[in-house]
């Protein structure tokens, strides 16, 4: 699926079985880390994590890091962290964004979507993605794949060709 992307008005509403309370966006922000420019928003019951990255990797990577970054952040354990805490969190959306601002990519992962040994397989493919996906391409793949299976998501085509 390509689409292009844009933020529509309004705020995402994921259903969750018990009706906890959304969690505040300064609830969150703990739970997402990163050594660059990171914010969590709230969006309903959504966390919206935006993260500024360098555009120079995907310049070298290509279509396929880019559509792995999402994947990297949101198959973390600050994601299942933020879950377990935070009950009233219907889900959270990652967005890779250009410093110039436009989202270069973005993932949304509803709550209910892994189960415990659906985490553990998040976990270790966006691990290995980590650890090997310059020297093995195909890690990469393998967890975009997986991702795509498994969220909404959406490539912006000014940054991604390829479907």
């Amino acid at each position: 699926m390509v689409v292009a992307l844009g933020v529509l008005p309004g705020c995402d509403a994921l259903s969750r079985p018990e009706a906890q309370a959304a969690p505040a966006a300064a609830d969150l922000r703990s739970h997402f880390t990163f050594h660059g420019d990171v914010s969590v928003e709230m969006s309903g019951n959504v966390a919206q994590v935006k993260v500024v990255v360098d555009p120079e990797p995907y310049r070298r990577g290509g279509d396929l890091w880019a559509k792995a970054t999402p994947y990297i952040f949101l198959f973390s354990s600050s994601t299942r962290d933020a879950f377990e805490a935070h009950p009233g969190l219907g889900g959270v959306r990652v967005m890779i964004q250009h410093p110039n601002g436009d989202t270069m990519a973005q993932a949304l992962l509803s709550r209910e979507v892994l189960s415990e040994m659906g985490w553990r397989q998040a976990l270790n493919l966006s691990g290995l993605a980590r650890r090997d996906g310059t020297e093995r391409p195909g890690r990469m793949q393998d967890l975009v794949r997986w991702g795509e299976d498994r969220t909404e998501f959406q490539y912006n085509p000014d940054y991604i060709s390829s479907p």
